[in-house]
């Protein structure tokens, strides 16, 4: 399978449907969305945005499986070759204008990630990294930062939307983190924090309550890059799991992994 041509070709599919996000939200009306939940939207920018990704994706590797958010196809994650796929990671921002919002592309091989691809429309940075390769952003490659402490670092997170009884461990790890680092920030879009990540333009992102297609090209991409991702507990179990920590190196990792243990301690 050559990963490298894959790529390309995901890539400007990602770059089409970027442009299709961008097209229509010059007249995007605010009755033009569904809620799936509390805070959860959706709207038919979603959902024919992944149907023409599927469409193109279909004779990459006829065979593939999808995974994807708005389940426009049927869905298999036991193939030899899965596609996991958001359309439109940050649609909460897509719907007020705001950025960044992006595609998530991700391929796995036997259930082990080969390919990510996150494209963020709202910005035209296309991140992107295959099996053996380094990580790039528009051709260009990036790396995590080397900041190995807590007080140096940015961090991003973001809230689950069925945040229940975690909005305290949220408010008091941001509390924490407000004095003792360089800030916190939410962005609205876990596939572009982790590209942020995997380029060095903030040191942390962690959170809980993912689902796949949030998390599978960009935490591939970081890792291809050099950072350091994982679980609450250090393992690897983000892709399923639901929790996630991406640093620049092992060094900050290690220090937030013990802080999550602090305050996310049923994570644990």
């Amino acid at each position: 399978m050559h990963f490298n041509e894959i790529c390309e070709d995901v890539c400007n599919i990602a770059r089409a449907a970027g442009k299709f996000m961008l097209d229509e939200r010059e007249n995007f009306s605010t009755d033009k969305i569904e809620a799936k939940g509390v805070n959860d939207f959706v709207s038919y920018v979603d959902k024919k945005a992944e149907k023409l990704i599927v469409e193109q994706l279909l004779p990459l590797i006829p065979d593939a499986g999808f995974l994807t958010e708005e389940k426009t196809v049927g869905q298999s994650h036991d193939t030899e070759y899965t596609w996991i796929i958001d359309p439109l990671d940050g649609t909460t921002n897509y719907i007020h204008g705001l950025s960044p919002y992006a595609v998530s592309i991700g391929l796995t091989e036997n259930s082990a990630p080969v390919l990510g691809v996150v494209y963020i429309a709202s910005g035209d940075q296309c991140f992107y990294a295959w099996k053996d390769s380094k990580a790039f952003m528009n051709g260009n490659e990036i790396k995590p930062s080397t900041a190995e402490s807590i007080k140096n670092s940015l961090a991003i997170t973001g809230f689950p939307y069925k945040l229940g009884k975690k909005i305290d461990n949220y408010m008091n790890l941001m509390k924490y983190l407000t004095f003792n680092s360089h800030g916190v920030r939410r962005f609205g879009s876990a596939a572009a924090d982790l590209a942020y990540v995997a380029a060095g333009w903030a040191e942390v992102f962690y959170q809980t309550d993912l689902n796949p297609w949030d998390v599978a090209a960009g935490a591939f991409i970081a890792k291809q890059a050099g950072a350091i991702v994982c679980d609450f507990t250090g393992g690897d179990n983000y892709l399923f799991g639901q929790s996630i920590l991406a640093a620049g190196n092992e060094n900050l990792a290690n220090q937030m992994i013990r802080l999550l243990s602090e305050y996310f301690p049923e994570q644990q």
